[in-house]
């Protein structure tokens, strides 16, 4: 049945397939389905040119689909364009390494809080009192680890 009506709207089914593939594109978040549009497209352009059986169709639909795939995903991944831009997104406590703070409350039992900016972060150290100025040197999951900057205070 589909067969069918594949056969007896020719190179115009792959036409209109390619182009409600192509509209779903708007509905559907990312970019997969304009691929098997163009490919439904190019298919049914060979079609009309070469007068194809549907049977040939179908190879060249399948196999214009995995190319166009592959190419778009391809042509559209972006290379280290992210990581340049922003290279701290999702990673906001590695922003802070290096960075110097003044302790608002004391490191006691090797657990304390620091604010930074406008917010609070949990800091693990050695003990130091609350005003020690302190350096974040690195990230121990949510926590800042963080060692005392030497001068004795603020």
């Amino acid at each position: 049945m589909i067969r069918d009506a594949i056969v007896a709207l020719g190179p115009w089914s792959w036409v209109v397939l390619g182009l409600l593939l192509a509209a779903l594109e708007l509905l559907a978040p990312g970019v997969f389905l304009i691929w098997f549009g163009l490919a439904a497209i190019v298919t049914g352009l060979l079609d009309a040119v070469f007068d194809l059986s549907w049977q040939t169709s179908a190879i060249i639909f399948a196999l214009l689909s995995v190319v166009s795939v592959v190419a778009g995903r391809l042509a559209t991944r972006r290379r280290g364009v992210h990581e340049a831009e922003q290279p701290f997104l999702n990673r906001r406590g590695a922003a802070l390494v290096g960075r110097r703070f003044t302790l608002d409350a004391p490191i006691t039992g090797g657990e304390g809080w620091v604010r930074v900016d406008d917010s609070v972060w949990r800091v693990v150290g050695q003990d130091c009192p609350a005003g020690t100025r302190v350096t974040v040197t690195g990230i121990d999951g949510a926590n800042l680890v963080v060692v005392p900057d030497g001068d004795g205070g603020a």
